[in-house]
């Protein structure tokens, strides 16, 4: 490698392990789209570069494509008819594993300088990763800007610092000198390689496909291993965008490209289930539903399986200072991307006698209203609305909305339809809210999507019980509580932690309960049936390598011990 990119970007790579020590606010992304500091002509060329793609065929150069597929649709109702490869795993498995050769020969150093090199250029694409995001998630702009970029790109980062930290805990080499009898020493010069499980497959999920995807591509790539990144259908030139981009940083630095690939598929003829259980494949980084998240869990027993799954989020009301400031916070969580956060809260604890508020006691009919009240304003700006709603990925998760509407007894707000006015056939729906009582199981499951259940419980004591509980049961990665009760704050964090929930307290102003942020949350607990990893901390990328050793015997430090 003739290239110097870990000079290049050290200071960023020591950013990222600083902040991963002390967990505050740091990122090394800008996540605001600016010309100022991305280049003036860079939201241009970043749209032009985005229109090149539609219609054409998304080439890799990759071994054993077998024909091309268009699975994509812009839930914003514009074509796109982008056709990607198919491959024959018995080709492309070979090419991954003789690609891993010479990269698990590299030094430590020249992997990270290649990792962050790939960030920086992918950093620079963030406004086509933008649209390439909006378009196949339905992400409005601002999110899939943040979120597709600099986000995705900081959680990669996260990894790669991560991955360094655990890989350069054991020196390379050490004199190791025993005496081992009153006349003898014994010395060993020792040294220790970092050993690669294996070839990766990245399963990429349709709503998130690069915030998802980039630790796990980040932590297997850095520990020496190939990655096979196999996108979901409806989302795959994200990731397509990715592997090509880091393809070419790969070749740059005189690497195989095929040390990372991309496998695509269709609904009606998957390969994931293929892929997962190969011999070869000896990690597997998943972000999907419980489903086939559980069956790769059970079957993959081959690979070190790191899951991302679905779980049921909860907010807990027992008291507010400001009612309207409250509701207003929680609005926007709910209408966020419509749902389509895995981090978005679906059930809303509240007690049937109501919640403290500053002067009194809020009957519970006051505060649901309140809550529907703040949804109804929000999406009352047909602009703002369609911006922060974005649109609806699946039609299944369309379907599922007019579902629960139906059969709800209780809808306190109806889901309809937003304008677009720039994407008129955009797929969109506000936020339902039913209200069920608390031995409803109807909560109990995950609704995904713009749904939301009031759950009328007897008591504070009996809300955090059912929300701790349904954690432990079903999964769960967030959790809000409102509380002016010191002692009811710590009882409702004891029980949420314990079941593995991230917990959020007395939220307001712009800090929401979906947001997590690298370097600093831990996102997925990796304690409940939501998943059994964590992105990111040392466990996610520990398992990735071994550290082998090599001794060599020194005849000429064998001597006799005076005395």
């Amino acid at each position: 490698m003739t290239t110097n990119w870990l000079d290049t970007h050290r200071e960023r790579l020591n950013g990222a392990l600083e902040a991963i020590d002390a967990r505050t606010f740091w990122s090394a992304y800008p996540e605001v789209p600016s010309g100022r500091i991305y280049g003036e002509t860079a939201r241009d060329e970043g749209m032009a570069a985005w229109k090149a793609r539609l219609g054409g065929q998304f080439d890799l150069e990759q071994p054993g494509v077998t024909e091309w597929v268009d699975t994509e649709q812009s839930p914003y109702g514009i074509e796109t008819g982008i056709r990607y490869p198919r491959v024959d795993l018995d080709v492309l498995i070979p090419a991954a594993t003789s690609a891993m050769d010479s990269w698990k020969r590299a030094s430590i150093e020249d992997r990270t300088g290649v990792c962050l090199e790939i960030l920086s250029r992918l950093n620079a694409q963030s406004f086509e990763m933008a649209l390439a995001v909006m378009h196949t998630t339905g992400q409005g702009f601002m999110m899939a800007f943040q979120a597709g970029g600099p986000h995705a790109q900081d959680r990669g980062l996260e990894a790669v610092a991560y991955a360094w930290r655990e890989m350069t805990r054991c020196p390379r080499e050490a004199t190791w000198t025993k005496k081992v009898s009153k006349t003898e020493v014994v010395t060993l010069d020792k040294t220790w390689r970092v050993v690669p499980r294996g070839i990766a497959a990245n399963i990429g999920c349709s709503t998130f496909p690069t915030w998802n995807g980039y630790p796990g591509l980040f932590a297997s790539l850095m520990t020496g291993n190939a990655v096979m990144v196999k996108p979901h259908p409806g989302a795959v030139l994200p990731l397509a965008i990715t592997v090509e981009t880091a393809r070419a940083v790969l070749r740059d630095a005189g690497f195989d490209p095929n040390l990372v690939t991309l496998a695509c598929d269709s609904v009606e003829q998957p390969v994931a289930q293929d892929l997962v259980i190969r011999d070869e494949i000896r990690i597997v980084d998943f972000t999907g539903g419980n489903v086939f998240g559980d069956w790769i869990e059970s079957n993959a027993t081959q690979a070190r399986v790191y899951s991302e799954k679905a779980g049921v989020n909860s907010i807990i009301l027992d008291g507010v200072e400001d009612l309207r400031a409250v509701t207003g916070n929680i609005a926007f969580s709910l209408c966020l991307f419509s749902g389509q956060m895995c981090t978005t809260p679906q059930n809303i604890f509240i007690p049937e006698s109501g919640i403290r508020g500053p002067e009194g006691m809020l009957g519970f009919d006051e505060v649901v209203g309140a809550i529907v009240k703040a949804v109804d304003w929000f999406v009352s700006d047909p602009a703002r609305a369609a911006e922060v709603l974005g649109a609806i990925q699946s039609e299944a998760t369309a379907a599922r909305v007019s579902s629960i509407s139906r059969d709800a007894d209780t809808v306190l707000r109806s889901s309809s339809a937003i304008e677009n006015e720039r994407f008129p056939s955009a797929r969109t729906a506000t936020p339902l809210i039913v209200q069920v009582e608390a031995d409803d199981p109807s909560w109990r499951s995950e609704a995904f999507g713009p749904i939301v259940y009031v759950v009328r419980t007897s008591s504070t004591a009996e809300s955090i019980e059912l929300a701790a509980d349904s954690a432990r049961q079903q999964g769960g990665l967030t959790a809000g509580v409102w509380t002016g009760d010191p002692q009811v704050q710590e009882k409702a964090v004891e029980a949420l932690t314990d079941a593995g929930v991230a917990t959020s307290c007395n939220l307001a102003g712009q800090i929401w309960i979906n947001q997590s942020a690298a370097f600093s949350d831990f996102h997925v607990s990796g304690a409940n049936p939501a998943g059994n990893a964590t992105l990111c901390d040392a466990a996610f990328v520990a398992d990735r390598f071994r550290m082998v050793a090599s001794r060599t015997f020194v005849p000429s430090q064998v001597e006799e011990v005076v005395g």
